[in-house]
């Protein structure tokens, strides 16, 4: 089986707290190409996401510049449609 990667950076996150003076990478291990487009779509949804990218290969950062956080399952970046604005927004 096939796996993927959703690496993004939280623009909010970074430059301070556990990431003062780095960036913050966050991602998400996916079982399927179809699973990584909708976490890649929820990050869209996401203001302080940016940068967002579906990898074939596990991504690698160094750890002097960044800090990479990993989400595990069950997370609601993985639910279709999980960060959709609603009407109410």
């Amino acid at each position: 089986m096939t796996k993927y990667w959703v690496s993004m950076t939280d623009k909010f996150m970074s430059g301070w707290g556990k990431a003062e003076g780095k960036i913050n990478k966050y991602i998400l291990e996916c079982d399927s190409y179809e699973e990584a487009e909708i976490v890649r779509d929820n990050a869209m949804n996401r203001s302080e996401m940016k940068y967002i990218n579906i990898c074939s290969v596990k991504p690698r950062y160094n750890p002097k510049w960044y800090l990479v956080s990993y989400a595990k399952k069950p997370s609601r970046m993985y639910e279709p449609h999980g960060f959709c604005k609603s009407k109410y927004d």
